[in-house]
């Protein structure tokens, strides 16, 4: 199972090709969005005042079930203890996101890597890349 970010997401409505490419790939069943995830794109949907950006998320939350985080509040608070116990705390977002797919496991679908890679044991891949 694939858990999709949220910059993976815009991408996506923004019609990068090796996304949709990919998710008709390992097949949409197979791909699930966080509740934080949703949370942002609706913060930025709300921000620009876009319907196409509204109508892009409905479209969403029709097609790719939403994972809730509640399962991994214990593992967000672990992960942030530990990061902050190394210097290299990231934001809280990014953590429950992390968590989420970690406690499930998910494989983190996300542009941003290098943000990610310092999260241990967490699957990655950027489907960004043609």
């Amino acid at each position: 199972m694939y858990l999709i970010d949220s910059d993976t997401l815009i991408a996506l409505g923004k019609g990068l090709v090796s996304i949709q490419q990919k998710m008709n790939r390992v097949g949409i069943p197979n791909c699930v969005v966080s509740e934080i995830s949703m949370a942002e794109l609706y913060v930025g949907a709300y921000k620009s005042k876009s319907s196409k950006e509204e109508s892009f998320l409905t479209f969403l939350e029709n097609l790719i079930p939403t994972v809730p985080i509640s399962s991994a509040i214990k593992k967000y608070a672990l992960l942030r203890a530990q990061l902050e116990a190394l210097g290299t705390r990231l934001e809280d977002m990014d953590l429950f996101i992390a968590a989420t797919a970690l406690v499930n496991d998910y494989t983190l679908v996300s542009h941003n890597t290098g943000h990610f890679s310092r999260i241990p044991g967490l699957k990655l891949e950027d489907w960004t890349q043609e």
